[in-house]
């Protein structure tokens, strides 16, 4: 690690089409796609990247099988424990609860914005049928919305870490790892009442507007990214139908006497978030902002094969941004074509983590600090 040195890679700014970049925000230049960085990629054989964008119908349903397989057995676990419990078996009924619902909201929430994200990408799927099938799907069962999320996404990509144009990422991150608080939520098996009643609400809140009102949306970031009444439309009858089958299954549950299921299909994807948080913030943290080269922006690292099955391998992050139609089972394949030109890639997350915290640190005492990766030299 060392300081930023701008004599490595220099930041750049975006080109506009219709001159030179504005001094203040254009919102309209950003909707207009007038936009245009010119990232550094690294170049790959046509022969090469051809079969890396192939799309596997077979590959993406075994993904998604088996993560929803996963999310059933965890769930059922939690089912059975509690049909189980009773005054006289509490010492050790009311641990193994705890247990089933920590690892079930664990793995749950990587059906959100991870199995989402690629989803959104549209790339795992040769069959779009079926991508749409499992996007929505995934989406009910983690409280997404993949309307908003692939708008957002695609221009997170086009202006990766870039002040005043990603929304979705503004850099530098930050994280206090000091803070009691926030720990105790990403570990605990059972949901936090502010941030699920916020969610909630949200959604109640998008359900209830009517979608030909120009001011739909509440902020001027959502209103350039969805523009439209036929997407606001859409986005509306989304939220009702989402709400509908949420508020469906919650009565059916009651009804049958069987309420705790709430806690394990409803709201599964609203406690116990800590691996997927370990996983997902790495991606970018520390980085350096406004920069055309995904591989000062971005972050790589390596991990065992189960962990890269519920992160859908999206820990190869530069890999990822540098070449997004690169289906997620390719990813691996993709890294070792591009290998040459990438930095080194800590294995696992404690090595990355052991990365990434003595950045923090350091970006406390001097917010100018960002990380900079050992790129290959240029023979």
């Amino acid at each position: 690690m060392q300081n930023q040195n701008k004599d490595q890679i220099p930041p750049s700014s975006p080109q506009v089409a219709s001159g030179s970049a504005p001094s203040e925000p254009d919102t309209e230049v950003i909707l207009n796609e007038k936009v245009k960085i010119n990232w550094y990629r690294t170049k790959v054989e046509k022969s090469v990247m051809s079969g890396l964008m192939k799309r596997s119908d077979a590959k993406a349903m075994r993904q998604c099988v088996l993560q929803l397989a996963l999310y059933a057995v965890t769930a059922a676990l939690c089912f059975v424990t509690i049909k189980n419990m009773s005054l006289g078996n509490l010492y050790w009924s009311a641990p193994a609860l705890l247990a089933c619902f920590f690892l079930h909201g664990t793995f749950s929430h990587f059906m959100g914005l991870v199995a989402v994200h690629e989803l959104v990408h549209k790339t795992p799927f040769r069959t779009q049928s079926l991508n749409d099938f499992f996007l929505y799907l995934f989406s009910f069962l983690s409280w997404s919305d993949p309307l908003w999320f692939r708008s957002s996404h695609v221009r997170h990509h086009q202006v990766t870490g870039y002040h005043d144009l990603d929304f979705e990422l503004v850099l530098p991150q930050k994280m206090d790892w000091d803070c009691v608080k926030f720990l105790f939520w990403q570990l605990v098996p059972f949901p936090k009442p502010d941030a699920t009643w916020q969610r909630i609400q949200a959604w109640i809140k998008t359900a209830a507007k009517n979608p030909t009102d120009k001011k739909f949306y509440d902020d001027r970031w959502h209103e350039i990214h969805m523009p439209g009444q036929d997407v606001r439309v859409r986005q509306n009858t989304w939220a009702r139908t989402f709400l509908a089958g949420h508020l469906a299954l919650a009565l059916l549950f009651v009804a049958t006497g069987h309420w705790y299921l709430i806690l394990i299909v409803n709201l599964s994807c609203f406690y116990s978030p800590w691996l997927y948080t370990l996983c997902t913030t790495p991606q970018h943290i520390g980085m350096t902002p406004d920069s055309p080269d995904f591989r000062m922006v971005c972050r790589t690292f390596t991990c065992g094969r189960f962990l890269g099955f519920l992160y859908w391998n999206m820990q190869y992050h530069i890999e990822h941004h540098t070449y997004p139609a690169v289906p997620f089972y390719n990813l691996p394949a993709l890294r070792k074509a591009i290998a040459h030109d990438l930095p080194p890639a800590p294995h696992g997350l404690w090595a990355t983590w052991r990365e990434i915290i003595p950045v923090l640190k350091k970006q406390r005492e001097n917010p100018e600090y960002t990380f900079i990766p050992e790129l290959p030299k240029l023979v």
